[in-house]
């Protein structure tokens, strides 16, 4: 494995060493081999088209082909042609790429807990505690990534410096695992010795090289991936929608394989091997990530979010005396030419808040466009960013909700299934492997939505896209509600049967098949496919348009804050239902508990949970661009 392993660096070596060469040759082939020209985009009346200013068109125009009108650009920073870069030319590379990472992601994650008690001699509570703390973290680090991505290096380099650094980590995981000296002694009958603090320190170095890594490949891989449709082109703006659909499928397909293939492996053939096959997918990624750069579509970085959000609340504080006027006249706005050189729109809505006072300014400083000076005041387009972040933040709290309900599947879900009877003809079913289920039937539902029911929502709706991403996300968080009253209703039918067969003080598994938890997953998995889709495409629709990583890494977020969420509620649950000396809902015997209350609760709080985002949802505004 050591010799594989250091092959295979080696090919990446010189693979990277020979890309821009590669990339060379590719792009002047396209060039040679492009397309006569494409018609000339028909016109659209529709408000929702975004249309630069005439600068950026003139700046773009040439006989070869019909240009983006979205602010995009290839590698070199020039115009690019339609016909030539972006759409699902670009998009094939990204899904592989989303889908080898997510092998690589979920080849770690999902068996983690037993590397560190078999081979590094964690006891069970800290193993779990050290697997929380680092998937949360791995959903943190976003934050940082979308901030590199929209201030400094944007979402291609991002990726590329992320996945390098995530690629190191698993190596580094690869050599801890591999060689003895870096790990402790075997056990000696039921003693074992723990892990010293050189064998921790290595393997935490790698472990937390991969959350840092993440923390620019989750933020940035789905952004990268809408930038390649053009927001000007209606036609474009539908495969838009289309391609969060895929980006779900793809990478379920990833998941999928890790969870079966990759996790066997592990536990049959070692973790040397267990750790390799995922390095060499994520190794894989980035090469399919960088072949496809010829065709991509590239948004330039527009400032630090975070600095700007600074700015307008400050002013907003030290000009909270002042009086908004009526007209827009003391505002200072950025002027249009400006905005189209920066490749931005202007967002604005047609009352004015209270937030607008924070653009109020002199008639020397409505002059005069300096962005490079800190003193000016900030514009009314920067100010109007901030309100739709603020009008968004209702929503982005519905979605922490619905990954606390998500975020069963991996605890009580799993506890259920292990006191069913999990034996399926003479095989003995392991209760987390149900799981697959869920992943089975997003990559049925995709194609299936994609190809029977999509046509059927557009003419029910009158949406090119079916379902809008607020619509779509809704249906998700309804459909939430189904998996947890199914679990209640099996573990109703499961403790009747330990009750008639005399069975309640007894640690035994109910006469009641697993296989009864198999529509809870299906219905699971479906609910995601359409909150997935939805809550993406609809942070990233609706963000500002210099805080378009911000807005992923937001959602993304929610997972983080999910988890947490589920962890107090389990955490009041068990102190009050145990409060009076009784077992509780969710005892050690879960024979003698009440779990089906606690899936009732979580039914309850998820329906709860829609209508607050039905309140808000039917009164949010859409972004709208001038």
């Amino acid at each position: 494995s050591q010799s594989c392993l250091l092959s295979s660096v080696i090919f990446f070596f010189f693979f990277l060493k020979s890309t821009p060469l590669r990339f060379q040759t590719i792009y002047w082939e396209i060039d040679k081999k492009s397309k006569k020209k494409s018609k000339e985009m028909s016109g659209d009346n529709d408000q929702d088209i975004l249309l630069l200013e005439d600068t950026l068109l003139q700046k773009g125009s040439n006989e070869s082909g019909t240009y983006t009108r979205d602010g995009s650009v290839d590698f070199h920073g020039r115009p690019v042609l339609k016909d030539k870069t972006g759409d699902w030319k670009a998009c094939f590379f990204i899904l592989g790429n989303e889908g080898c990472v997510a092998l690589a992601f979920c080849g770690i994650d999902t068996n983690l807990v037993n590397y560190l008690t078999g081979n590094l001699h964690e006891r069970n509570v800290s193993a779990a505690s050290i697997v929380s703390t680092w998937s949360g973290t791995c959903f943190l680090t976003p934050l940082l990534g979308a901030f590199l991505a929209d201030a400094y290096w944007g979402r291609y380099w991002t990726i590329v410096v992320s996945s390098m650094a995530y690629f190191v980590g698993m190596c580094i995981l690869i050599f801890s695992a591999s060689i003895p000296a870096l790990q402790p002694a075997e056990c000696m009958d039921s003693n074992c010795l723990p892990a010293s603090r050189g064998e921790y320190a290595l393997f935490f170095a790698g472990l937390y090289l991969m959350a840092l890594g993440a923390g620019g490949i989750k933020p940035c891989g789905i952004p990268f991936g809408a930038d390649q449709f053009d927001d000007t082109d209606s036609t474009e703006r539908v495969k838009k929608a289309s391609f969060f659909n895929w980006l779900l499928f793809s990478t379920s397909i990833g998941s999928l394989l890790a969870r079966t293939l990759i996790v066997w492996i592990q536990e049959n053939m070692g973790w040397s091997i267990g750790f390799t096959i995922p390095t060499l997918f994520m190794g894989i990624a980035l090469a399919s990530f960088f072949y496809g750069t010829p065709f991509y579509r590239f948004q330039k970085p527009r400032g630090s979010p975070f600095t700007q959000i600074y700015r307008d609340i400050v002013a907003s504080i030290r000009k909270v005396k002042l009086d908004v006027p009526n007209d827009s006249d003391g505002l200072y706005e950025t002027p249009d030419q400006n905005l189209a050189a920066e490749g931005r729109f202007k967002e604005q809505y047609n009352e004015v808040k209270f937030l607008d006072k924070v653009a109020l300014s002199s008639d020397a400083q409505i002059s005069v466009y300096d962005n490079s000076n800190p003193r000016i005041s900030c514009s009314v387009t920067e100010v109007k960013q901030l309100t739709i972040l603020l009008r968004m933040f209702p929503i982005w709290v519905t979605g922490i909700v619905y990954c606390a309900v998500y975020s069963q599947t991996l605890t009580v879900f799993v506890e259920q299934g292990m006191v069913m009877d999990r034996t399926i003809a003479s095989f003995r079913v392991p209760a987390a492997s149900l799981s697959l289920f869920m992943m089975i039937s997003i990559l049925l539902w995709v194609p299936f939505y994609d190809k029977f029911l999509l046509p059927f929502t557009i003419k029910f709706t009158g949406i090119k896209n079916g379902l809008s991403e607020l619509q779509s996300f809704g249906t998700g968080l309804f459909l939430s509600v189904l998996p947890m009253l199914c679990a209640a209703f099996v573990e109703m039918r499961r403790l009747q049967l330990v009750m008639d067969l005399g069975i309640v003080g007894e640690k035994v598994d109910a006469p009641l098949s697993i296989c009864w938890q198999i529509p809870q997953y299906l219905l699971i998995g479906i609910s995601d496919a359409m909150a997935f889709a939805g809550r993406f495409g609809f942070f990233y629709d609706q963000s500002p348009n210099n805080m378009k990583s911000l807005g992923i890494a937001l959602c993304l977020l929610n997972n983080a804050m999910g988890q947490y969420l589920s962890s107090f509620i389990l955490t009041i649950v068990s102190a009050v239902t145990t409060s009076a000396g009784s077992q509780g809902w969710i005892p050690d015997d879960l024979n003698k508990g009440q779990l089906h209350k606690y899936f009732f609760l979580w039914a309850g709080l998820s329906f709860l949970n829609f209508l607050v985002f039905v309140f808000f949802a039917t009164r949010y505004k859409d972004k709208r661009t001038l």
